[in-house]
């Protein structure tokens, strides 16, 4: 049975894709909260590789290209949905709920609370990907 190294803040880290990846930057940092940990740009400008953390977490970004790896992936358009979903960790989800409708973010599921705890919302980013924001923490709830 593999192991989660030691000594790193997230053992797990989500990567994702996006056509329009520098403004992807923008929407997560200034929107989702997320903060630039590193970000390597080609000499255009353009974002080839974004880490992004948020808490002790972080997600990876870059943009849609014809590389071995991103030959696996396939934008949410392309399935006719997800396959996956990321979920954050925040402290006020209605104030991070206003900040987001604000931008005009499109919300998937109304910020609610959940029979198991949680207070939460769930939005589309332009692209497609689904973020869910909440309180629920599942290394508290044991």
């Amino acid at each position: 049975m593999a192991t989660a190294a030691k000594n790193t803040r997230a053992s797990v880290i989500p990567t994702m894709r996006y056509r329009a990846v520098n403004k992807a930057l923008a929407l997560l940092t200034e929107t989702f909260g997320l903060a630039e940990h590193a970000v390597y740009r080609d000499d255009k400008g353009n974002v080839v590789h974004a880490e992004l953390s948020f808490g002790n977490g972080m997600v990876m970004i870059g943009p849609v290209s014809d590389t071995p790896f991103s030959r696996f992936m396939r934008q949410p358009g392309e399935v006719g949905g997800i396959t996956q979903s990321v979920y954050a960790i925040v402290d006020d989800p209605d104030a991070h709920h206003a900040r987001t409708t604000a931008a005009g973010v499109e919300v998937v599921m109304p910020l609610r609370n959940e029979s198991y705890g949680g207070r939460e919302y769930s939005c589309r980013d332009f692209e497609g990907h689904i973020w869910t924001f909440g309180t629920y923490d599942p290394w508290q709830a044991r």
